[in-house]
């Protein structure tokens, strides 16, 4: 079968490989791969600066979906068609996360490979079912990013209808969050720093919108529009570059999940955060049951993922290089067949 390696540091030295196809060993299915989304993650670690260590060669990539083509021996939960999606932390199921479990996540050049490739194995406990209403193509981008805006909002933040929600930006995690904090009532602030971004926005919901380029103290702005008081909930992907603001932006008890680390600048004062009684808590995506919750919410709801680009399996660099100009609205994809 194909699959993409690192095997050294550099967009454009991923290599297209062709390695044995999986077999199905005890307790494990063989899952042909139908489509795999691109998360800011994937572009670190192809380029070395999420682990700059990290061994190799390598398989990259965390977010996928597929179709189950081979059962092993004591498979009980699953049978030959199932449309899956592997976890993301292929050993949280559920509970306190662990550094033992931590480790297992897909993609970052550990013994658990990634999924760019054509056919993976995985345990029947490390996949959830895809929701039936999405596309193989949108059920790809649910594993990483929608679930860490679930975390975010609703089991870490514990979001409630009519609280207010701060998104920045318009890649895929702010989109869910916005997407999310609808769903459950609340109003959402976005920022973004393209007018016709703003209009798209807007149409999924969001109730205002501040154009970060024409407001620079963006802050200030959301203090404005919540009569001084801040916001319940950031959704901050960030990090060091804005993290200042939305702790400025958040109300007093306020929640700001901490996602990424997008942007450099200058580093957080604390006294903003316990004077305010401040909680920032830092998102590592989520479990499995967490993924099923959310699934079921999206099922129920007949949410659909917002897709920018899709693109074929053997242009996987140019969706990176897409990826890195920060071009994209929403969520971009790599259709595998």
């Amino acid at each position: 079968m194909k699959a993409y390696e690192v095997q050294d540091f550099g967009i454009e030295n991923l290599r297209l490989t062709e390695i044995p196809t999986p077999k199905a060993g005890y307790g494990e299915v063989v899952v042909k791969i139908k489509a795999i989304s691109v998360n800011y993650r994937d572009l670190m670690v192809v380029s070395g600066t999420y682990n700059p260590r990290m061994k190799r060669p390598a398989i990259p990539f965390s977010d996928a979906s597929g179709e189950i083509v081979e059962v092993g021996p004591g498979v009980t939960r699953w049978k030959v068609g199932d449309r899956v999606l592997p976890i993301f932390v292929q050993r949280w199921f559920d509970g306190r996360l662990t550094d033992q479990w931590r480790r297992t996540a897909l993609g970052a050049g550990s013994d658990w490979n990634g999924v760019l490739r054509e056919y993976a194995a995985f345990s029947e406990e490390s996949i959830v079912e895809a929701p039936e209403h999405l596309s193989f193509e949108e059920a790809a981008t649910l594993p990483c990013a929608a679930l860490t805006a679930w975390n975010g909002l609703v089991e870490s933040g514990r979001l409630r209808a009519g609280e207010t929600v701060l998104t920045l930006g318009t890649g895929g995690v702010s989109i869910f969050a916005l997407q999310i904090a609808k769903m459950f009532g609340a109003r959402v602030i976005s920022t973004t720093g393209n007018n016709h971004k703003a209009e798209r926005l807007r149409e999924l919901g969001a109730d205002e919108i501040i154009n970060y380029r024409e407001t620079e103290n963006w802050d200030d702005a959301v203090l404005q529009l919540t009569a001084k008081r801040g916001v319940d909930h950031v959704i901050e992907v960030g990090g060091a570059g804005t993290l200042s603001r939305s702790s400025r932006a958040v109300a007093v008890g306020g929640h700001i999940a901490l996602i990424g680390a997008l942007s450099g600048g200058e580093g957080l004062s604390p006294i903003g955060v316990f004077m305010k009684a401040v909680r920032l808590q830092g998102i590592f995506v989520g479990s499995r049951r967490m993924l099923e919750d959310m699934n079921r919410a999206f099922a129920f709801h007949r949410t659909r993922p917002v897709i920018d680009t899709v693109f074929p399996f053997d242009r996987v660099a140019e969706a990176l290089r897409y990826m890195e100009s920060a071009q994209h609205f929403g969520k971009i994809v790599i259709a595998v067949g």
